[in-house]
C-alpha cells in the first residue's frame, strides 16, 4: 500500500514551524512497510484543502493528514474530508464529555466554539487525545483509509505511536526495521569508503550513510514480513558493520553522545566537571540537556578571559606567556584545575579559536585543544576545524565527550 501525508496549516507554508510531524509519520509509514510518495503542505482554506485531498484520493491508498481539527473557523480538515468522501458529521458523545471534564478540571469555562472538537465524520475510529483537546479519528470509504491528527508535535508524536500506528498494523504489507550505528571521527565520504564494497553486495538488508553535524551514522535496513524476520536478518550485518568501523562506534540506536557519556559516568559512579573558553558553556548544555545529568554532572567553569583561567582554575601565568591560551597545556591545566575546584572525578577543559577572527598563521581559527584527565591522567587532543564557528564548537564539545568515552569508560 501507499500513503500520502498532508499537513494543514498556513503557519508551517510561512515557515513559522517546521513541520517534524511528517518525518515522524514517515519514519513510521516506513517500519510498518507502508510506501509514502508524496507530502503536501496546504493552508487553511477549504477550498484548497479540498483540490489536495482529492488529488491524495486518486493516487494513495491511504491518506494521512496533521493539524486543523482545533476549534477555531480555520480549523477545516475534518468537515473537508467529510465532504469529499460523503460522509456526514455527528456528534461523538464521549469527546464532548472528556472537553467539558478537562475544562471543569482547569477551572475554565468551555466557549461554544471547543464543542466543534467533538464533531467526527460518522461511523469513524476515534483516536482519544490524552495529550490535549482535539480527538483524532479515522475511517475507511471509497477503497481509502483516512486518518486524521492533531498538529501541535506535543499531541501528534503520541497519537500516532499510540493510537494511529495499532490502526494501521493489520495494513501494513511487511515491515521495515532499521538499526542505526552512530558514529564519531570519521567523515561520511570516508566512512562510506570504508563500508563501500558491503554496501554494494547487500540488497536486502541494505547500509547507508548518512552525516550529522561533527558525526555520521550508518542505517541498516532490512524488509520482511514481520519484525522477528526482519531484526533476524539485521542482527550478522549490524555486528559485522559495527566491527568493521571499530573504535569510531560509540552506539547503536542511541540518541546522542552525550547520553553515551551520560550513561556511561553513571554506570561507572564517576563524577563530571567542564572548564570551557571557545564553547562558552555549550559542551554543559549538552550535558544539561539530558534528564539525571544531575547523577554524575558537578558544575562547570565558562573561562572565556585569562584571568578567569588562572583566577578559578589555577592554571599558571607563565603557561599563558609562554605557549598561549590555545595550547595543549593550557587545556590540561584547565582539566585538573575545574576537577580540583568543583571535586569531580573527571575534568575536561577546551580552548581554542572558534573564529571568524582571531586566528594566526601559527595558530589559525578552528585550532582546538581538548583535554580529559582523570586522578591526575591527561588525554589532550588537538583538532583543527573549519566551516564556521558553530561547527567547531560543537566538534570541540563532541570530542570531549569521545575522549571521556574512549579512556574513561
Amino acid at each position: 500500500m501507499n500513503a500520502e501525508l498532508i499537513a494543514v496549516g498556513t503557519e508551517i507554508l510561512l515557515g513559522e514551524i517546521v513541520n517534524t510531524d511528517a518525518q515522524l509519520i514517515s519514519q513510521g509509514l516506513s517500519e510498518l512497510g507502508i510506501n509514502v510518495f508524496y507530502q503536501t503542505v496546504v493552508g487553511d482554506n477549504p477550498d484548497r484543502l479540498r483540490r489536495v485531498i482529492e488529488e491524495a484520493k486518486e493516487r494513495a491508498d491511504i491518506i494521512v493528514t496533521t493539524g486543523g481539527l482545533g476549534p477555531t473557523l480555520d480549523d477545516l480538515t475534518k468537515e473537508t474530508l467529510a465532504a469529499v468522501f460523503g460522509k456526514k458529521m455527528e456528534l461523538h458523545q464521549p469527546s464532548y464529555d472528556r472537553l467539558v471534564d478537562f475544562f471543569n478540571q482547569i477551572g475554565r469555562e468551555m466557549t461554544p466554539n471547543n464543542v466543534k472538537q467533538a464533531w467526527l465524520p460518522e461511523g469513524c475510529t476515534v483516536f482519544t487525545n490524552d495529550w490535549g483537546t482535539a480527538p483524532g479519528c479515522a475511517f475507511e470509504a471509497d477503497g481509502k483509509h483516512v486518518l486524521m491528527l492533531p498538529g501541535p508535535p506535543r499531541e501528534c508524536n503520541p497519537m500516532w505511536k499510540e493510537r494511529a500506528m495499532p490502526y494501521l498494523y493489520p495494513l501494513a504489507g511487511g515491515c521495515i526495521v532499521s538499526h542505526n550505528i552512530r558514529v564519531f571521527g570519521l567523515g561520511e565520504s570516508n566512512m562510506e569508503n570504508i563500508l563501500h564494497d558491503k554496501m554494494a553486495e547487500m540488497q536486502n538488508p541494505t547500509i547507508a550513510p548518512y552525516a550529522r553535524t561533527s558525526e555520521c551514522f550508518a542505517r541498516i535496513t532490512a524488509k520482511a514480513d514481520t519484525t522477528a524476520e526482519a531484526e533476524a536478518m539485521l542482527a550478522p550485518v549490524v555486528a559485522e558493520v559495527a566491527e568493521i568501523l571499530g573504535e569510531y562506534v560509540y552506539g547503536i540506536d542511541v540518541d546522542s553522545l552525550e547520553q553515551v557519556v551520560g550513561d556511561g559516568l553513571r554506570a561507572h559512579g564517576l563524577t563530571l566537571a567542564v572548564a570551557e573558553s571557545c564553547t562558552g558553556g555549550l559542551l554543559s548544555k549538552r550535558i544539561t540537556d539530558l534528564a539525571g545529568a544531575s547523577d554524575y554532572y558537578k558544575g562547570g567553569v565558562c573561562s572565556y578571559s585569562n584571568d578567569v583561567k588562572m583566577g578559578v582554575l589555577g592554571v599558571q601565568k607563565e603557561t599563558l606567556d609562554t605557549v598561549g591560551a590555545v595550547s595543549a597545556e593550557v587545556a590540561e591545566q584547565m582539566a585538573l584545575g575545574v576537577a580540583r575546584v568543583l571535586g569531580a572525578d573527571v575534568g575536561v577543559g577546551i580552548t581554542g579559536i572558534a573564529g571568524p577572527g582571531g586566528g594566526t598563521e601559527e595558530k589559525p581559527v578552528g585550532l582546538v585543544y581538548v583535554s580529559v584527565c582523570k586522578d591526575g591522567v591527561c588525554h589532550t587532543r588537538k583538532m583543527n576545524s573549519s566551516l564556521g564557528r558553530d561547527r567547531v564548537r560543537m566538534q570541540a564539545a563532541s570530542t570531549a565527550l569521545d575522549l571521556i568515552r574512549r579512556n574513561f569508560l
